[in-house]
């Protein structure tokens, strides 16, 4: 198959890449993965974590406090540090491993079937990662929809809402799985630069000067 610009396609697969690694590091530590209003007081917005609970208070900006044990915390909460751990190291590895299997890159360019497995390697781990951020966020969304509407929980208790790391996370495991996808579509491909067309129809014009010029008396 053939596909023009192949090096650009494998650049923006790669900056897509970085931007989503990028945001699910960001996505790890941000201490908005829930927040909690309070009716009583309008003041204070309680915040959640996979590291840290958070208060904002108008006048005395934003306190954390660490969380003092791991098995203390919710299951989806202990899932999702673990997962979130991995999805950033696996980023970061597709990232190493694809930016040496670039044809822009110089290192290796007489072995193309290494750039080739490092490229597909890197491409798979971006979806890895991708997924391994998306699974967490939707984890936590989904146990928060299920504590906003359990019937047993009298209606004066304040309920946790969505942060807006989940956005993040979101967003960040859609751009690590397009950029591994753009990156393996080129894979299987051979590079047809522009250029090709210009030269193939030069040299048919000279080769029809070149006949002109023999049968002339």
């Amino acid at each position: 198959m053939a596909l023009v610009y192949r090096p650009t396609m494998q650049l923006s697969g790669l900056l897509f890449s970085l931007l989503g690694w990028v945001l699910s590091c960001l996505t790890t530590y941000l201490p908005q993965w829930k927040n909690l209003n309070l009716e009583l007081n309008e003041l204070e917005i309680w915040t959640m974590g996979l590291w840290q609970a958070c208060v904002v208070q108008e006048e005395g900006g934003m306190q954390c406090k660490d969380f003092d044990s791991f098995l203390a915390l919710p299951p989806e909460l202990r899932i999702s540090r673990i997962l979130m751990v991995f999805s950033n190291g696996s980023g970061l590895l597709g990232l190493l491993l694809s930016g040496f299997g670039l044809d822009c890159s110089k290192i290796g360019e007489r072995q193309q079937e290494q750039k080739k497995r490092l490229l597909l390697f890197g491409g798979m781990l971006f979806w890895m990662s991708g997924i391994t951020a998306i699974v967490p966020v939707s984890w936590v969304a989904h146990s928060t929809v299920q504590e906003f509407w359990d019937e047993n929980i009298p209606d004066i208790v304040p309920r946790w809402d969505f942060g807006e790391a989940l956005f993040v996370g979101w967003f960040a495991g859609f751009c690590l799985i397009l950029g591994g996808s753009l990156l393996n579509c080129t894979i299987c491909s051979t590079e047809v630069h522009p250029s090709v067309g210009h030269y193939a129809v030069a040299e048919q014009q000279d080769r029809c000067q070149h006949l002109e010029t023999e049968t002339r008396p």
